[in-house]
C-alpha cells in the first residue's frame, strides 16, 4: 500500500465512532420483591435488539447489592462501577415512589461520578401519572453527573398499561416513543463518545 493510500485509508476518531456500535446499558432502577421493572426492561430490550443499531443489556442494580452509600463496606461498587465504565449510554426503566425515584436508584447513582460523565440516558418511566415526577428528579440528578437526558420520554400508566398492576401489557402507541428515544440516546450517545 503507497503512502497516498495509507494517508486517504486513515480515519478520524469521530469517523470510527460514528460506524461503532454503542454498548447502551437498560437500567432497572428498583430492587424490592415483586417488582414489574424487568417486564419492563425487557420490553424495551426486546424493542432495541430489533433496531441493530447497538449492543444492549439489562443491568440489575438489585445484582449489585449496594449497601447505603457509606453504610459499611460496597464488594459490589467497584463491579458496578465497571460495568457503568463499558457502557455509553443509558435507558434508565424509573418508577415512581411518592413522586420521586427509588432510594435503590438513588444509592446507585451515587455509588459513582465519573462512570456516568458525558454519556447519553433516556427514560422510560410508569407509575399512576407514568411515572412524570419520578424522571423529572431523575433529569436534575444526570444534570449533576453529566449525563446527556434526552427528550423523548415514554411514560407507562399502572391504569392501561398493566393488568392488576402487576403484568404488563403495554399498549401499542408506546412502540414510536421507544423506539425516538432510542434514536435521540444513540445519537447523542455517539456525538458524547468524541469527547471522552
Amino acid at each position: 500500500m503507497g503512502f497516498l493510500d495509507k494517508l486517504f485509508k486513515k480515519t478520524t476518531k469521530e469517523e470510527e465512532v460514528m460506524t461503532e456500535k454503542l454498548n447502551i446499558g437498560i437500567i432497572l432502577g428498583s430492587t424490592r420483591d415483586g417488582r414489574v421493572s424487568p417486564q419492563v426492561g425487557e420490553w424495551v430490550k426486546s424493542i432495541a435488539d430489533k433496531r441493530g443499531d447497538a449492543n444492549y443489556e439489562i443491568v440489575d442494580i438489585a445484582e449489585y447489592k449496594l449497601p447505603l452509600l457509606g453504610e459499611g463496606e460496597a464488594p459490589g461498587a467497584a463491579a458496578w462501577n465497571e460495568k457503568l465504565n463499558s457502557l455509553d449510554g443509558f435507558v434508565f426503566i424509573v418508577q415512581e415512589y411518592n413522586h420521586s425515584i427509588t432510594g435503590a436508584l438513588k444509592n446507585a447513582l451515587d455509588y459513582a461520578r465519573e462512570a456516568w460523565n458525558n454519556k447519553s440516558a433516556g427514560i422510560v418511566s410508569y407509575g399512576s401519572t407514568g411515572g412524570a415526577r419520578a424522571a423529572e428528579h431523575l433529569r436534575g440528578i444526570m444534570g449533576e453527573l453529566m449525563i446527556a437526558d434526552v427528550r423523548t420520554h415514554p411514560t407507562l400508566s399502572l391504569f392501561t398499561d398493566f393488568e392488576n398492576f402487576s403484568t404488563f401489557k403495554p399498549q401499542d402507541m408506546h412502540l414510536d416513543n421507544v423506539n425516538l428515544m432510542l434514536d435521540q440516546v444513540n445519537a447523542w450517545g455517539k456525538a458524547l463518545k468524541t469527547i471522552r
